[in-house]
This record gives C-alpha cells, structure tokens and sequence, in this order.
C-alpha cells in the first residue's frame, strides 16, 4: 500500500523526503497552496490532480507519495524562493511531479496526461 503524506512548505517537504531515504519509489507533487474550500490557486494544479490521484493506483505497493504545497502565488513566483533553487528539486513550475533522486519528472500539462503519469508511477530505474 502506498504510503501517503501531505506537507505544507520547503522545510517540512525535505524533511519528509528525508524520513523515507532509501525508498526508490518516492513520489513528490508540488501543487500551489488550497485555500480554506480546498481549491488550489493554481488551476492547472486543480486540472492536474485528478490525473496524479488516478495514477497512482499503478505506483508500487511500498511506493511513497508526497502531496507538498508550495505556497501562496505570490510567494511562488518569486524566483529565489527555496523550491526554484534547492539544488535537488529546481522547480520550474507547478504542478510538478517527480521521481525523488531521478530525474524522471512532468512538469505543467504533462501532469494532466494519463498515459505519462501512469509510466513515472510505474518506471523501474
């Protein structure tokens, strides 16, 4: 059963990337932040989800699954913010999904593309 954690920032995404090292099937979103109805700002990151959710029935049984929130859009589009310039993320965009320690990614409308969400799930390295 795959494991699934939700965290909200740059700090407590990294930590719980950290909790799972030595997994090789951890999954990271990175969506902008909800409000409190539960809609993200970020429509693509709306359009995206139902897609990743979907996908995620093809990840391995002892995969990991990390839903992280960037921050609000202002913060997002600041381009030294941590997310842009960690040296093991470099994010470009949301949504963003990766592969943690490969460098297997779909950035933007490939997240909404069943068939390329459904292959990271399930890619062997």
């Amino acid at each position: 059963m795959v494991v699934k954690e939700t965290v909200k920032g740059l700090t407590e995404c990294l930590e719980t990337i950290d909790k799972y090292k030595g997994n090789d099937s951890l999954f990271v979103l990175f969506c902008g932040d909800k409000d409190a109805s539960g809609n993200s700002w970020c429509p693509d990151c709306v359009d995206a989800e139902p897609f990743v959710t979907s996908g995620l029935a093809s990840a391995p049984d002892d995969g990991v699954f990390i839903y992280c929130s960037v921050g609000d859009r202002a913060f997002w589009k600041d381009q030294q913010n941590g997310f842009r310039t960690h040296d093991k993320l470099k994010l470009s965009a949301v949504p963003t999904l990766l592969k943690y320690g490969t460098s297997k990614r779909l950035v933007e409308e490939d997240c909404k593309k069943s068939d390329l969400v459904k292959m990271l799930f399930e890619d062997e390295d």
